[in-house]
């Protein structure tokens, strides 16, 4: 993968961010047809299967954090020292550490996706747009998760990124339009 500074290079930033534009624009664009479409309510018993895989996810990325950073330190790529402080004995090599950074990013936004799926659970209100809306969160954020992790191409994690949020701030909003405010 090129790097992302383009005044390092001679990619200019509108080369680079051209294909995850049209991702995040896609992703809009399908959400206008989803919310076009009929909309039922359907059980909102049907919120715990996203929700199930989401933390199936964060479990898996759990484990691969404590493999990869294991790993590291019984090849010798890292130091139990970088551990301690994570200052010293800084490695030339941040693969085994990007497990770690996509489990802190799990902690993070999808905290908001399980409280707005409790909240559905709780006021019994859902319909078949947002069990679609959880599960496109999911399946993005596992996407995200993926390109951090392996190749860590920042415009396309930004794109998973940003297509995720706006699919969970549409989760919010049809929540809070259809409950309302009290």
């Amino acid at each position: 993968m090129p790097p992302i500074n383009s005044t390092a290079t001679n990619i200019s930033l509108l080369r680079i961010y051209t294909a995850p534009c049209i991702i995040v624009g896609s992703v809009v664009a399908w959400l206008f047809w989803l919310l076009a479409g009929e909309h039922h309510s359907v059980r909102p018993e049907l919120l715990v299967s996203p929700m199930a895989a989401f933390f199936t996810l964060t479990a898996l990325v759990w484990l691969i954090m404590v493999v990869a950073r294991n790993v590291a330190v019984i090849r010798g790529h890292a130091s139990i020292g970088y551990f301690a402080d994570f200052k010293s004995d800084i490695p030339a090599d941040d693969r085994f550490e990007r497990p770690a950074r996509t489990f802190n990013n799990l902690m993070q936004v999808p905290a908001l996706f399980y409280v707005i799926c409790l909240l559905m659970l709780i006021v019994k209100e859902a319909d078949n747009v947002q069990i679609t809306l959880a599960w496109a969160f999911v399946i993005l954020r596992c996407i995200h998760a993926i390109i951090y992790m392996a190749v860590n191409w920042v415009p396309y994690r930004f794109a998973t990124w940003a297509s995720s949020c706006i699919i969970l701030g549409t989760l919010w909003f049809r929540f809070v339009t259809v409950v309302g405010f009290g």
